[in-house]
């Protein structure tokens, strides 16, 4: 008796740990094809197809879109400081795929089947932290080479202290200082190793570093999948979707676009307006970030509390309208009081046409009525002396 509940005991465990197994695998198993970036990222922007990428996306954003820029900011995980995005399309471009800069149509998205927490190169200097987006093809073995050089003007800084805001699209470094920065900095190689998905990515700086040069603690979160395309963060953790994504075999069918656009149909980026369906809506105050030197800062705060205050000065005009239409009523309430004074008979109308047959029929009464309307005005009388009251008629 006493070995049968042994073994039962053992099978519960078994099953129990076997259906833990099922759910792990079930999570982080799942893979897909290069057709999910195709289907779901089609109403946010356009395909095209490239002679040197393949398939490549050119989000529908508003002019100043720049990769790990716009839009979102950078929070640390257990799997290093991932970049959180508020474009609902966000779980995508910023995890998998590198992107590039086109002079023409601004930022364009090469799709890759790597998951990482932000494809980018950092930096460090004396009192800054940066990053910008690493380009097609590139490993980063070579892209924390030293032979690899990305644009000035890619490169996004802040100050110690600001790196890990939430809202850091509004400490950015005026650009026209990262050549003096980066000439002053160093890179940050933190390289880790994904080993249940065997992608190697870096982390970006460390966190007792952050911690010691921004004087803040800095409490990780943890990522965890997202069964649908979407992405969800909180102060314990970012809920994203990762699948693993395996490109086609020679035997599957290739995957594609449900729409290509061409190339010389598509808007350039200057030319956009509109943001991507499925933002929020005060994204559109966010698109363009506000790059500002620390002194730049200092000189232009009091400029920029002057238009809150002009706003509100915007109002005071506005509801000095209502004020006057106020007013206006009045001055057409006096016209009711104007007419009081004229004869009764101008006022009644209908009481008029009623005395007009007994004023046929009573000539002599109408006359005796007359001088009295034409001597008793009420306002009149205060205004006007009185004048001699004129003789009367006498009847028939």
């Amino acid at each position: 008796m006493e070995t049968k509940r042994k073994i039962i005991a053992l099978l519960i465990i078994l099953f129990a740990g076997l259906s833990m197994a099922t759910q792990k695998s079930s999570a982080q198993g799942v893979t897909v094809g290069f057709q999910v970036f195709y289907d779901e990222l089609s109403p946010y922007g356009t395909w095209i197809d490239s002679p040197d990428y393949g398939y490549v996306w050119i989000p529908d954003v508003a002019p100043g879109f720049t990769p790990y820029s716009t839009n979102g900011y950078w929070v640390f995980t257990d799997q290093g400081w991932t970049w959180v995005s508020d474009y609902s399309w966000g779980w995508a471009p910023f995890h998998y795929g590198r992107w590039y800069m086109d002079e023409r149509y601004g930022a364009i998205w090469v799709p890759d089947d790597e998951w990482g927490p932000g494809w980018v190169t950092w930096r460090r200097s004396e009192g800054f932290y940066g990053w910008a987006p690493i380009g097609p093809g590139v490993s980063l073995s070579i892209a924390y080479g030293n032979g690899y050089q990305i644009p000035n003007n890619q490169w996004t800084f802040v100050k110690n202290g600001d790196f890990g805001r939430t809202n850091i699209s509004k400490y950015y470094i005026n650009s026209t200082y990262n050549v003096t920065i980066i000439h002053n900095s160093t890179i940050i190689n933190n390289s880790r190793i994904d080993r249940s998905r065997n992608v190697i990515y870096n982390a970006g700086p460390e966190r007792p570093e952050v911690e010691r040069r921004s004087g803040k603690k800095i409490t990780p979160i943890m990522v965890t999948e997202s069964s649908r395309p979407a992405q969800k963060v909180t102060n314990t953790r970012l809920q994203i979707y990762k699948p693993n994504v395996g490109k086609a075999n020679s035997t599957q069918r290739k995957p594609a676009p449900a729409k290509v656009g061409r190339l010389e149909n598509i808007k350039t980026s200057g030319q956009r307006k509109g943001e991507a369906p499925g933002q929020k809506a005060n994204q559109q105050n966010r698109q363009q970030p506000q790059q500002r030197a620390p002194q730049q800062e200092r000189q232009q705060s009091p400029q920029q509390q002057r238009a809150p205050q002009q706003e509100k000065l915007k109002p005071q005009q506005q509801q000095r309208a209502p004020q006057q239409e106020k007013q206006k009523p009045q001055q057409q309430q006096r016209a009711p009081r104007q007419e009081k004074q004229q004869p009764q008979q101008q006022q009644r109308p209908p009481q008029q046409e009623k005395q007009q047959p007994q004023q046929q029929q009573r000539a002599p009464q109408q006359e005796k009525q007359k001088p009295q309307q034409q001597q008793r005005s009420p306002k009149q009388e205060k205004k006007v002396p009185q004048q001699p009251k004129p003789p009367r008629v006498s009847g028939e």
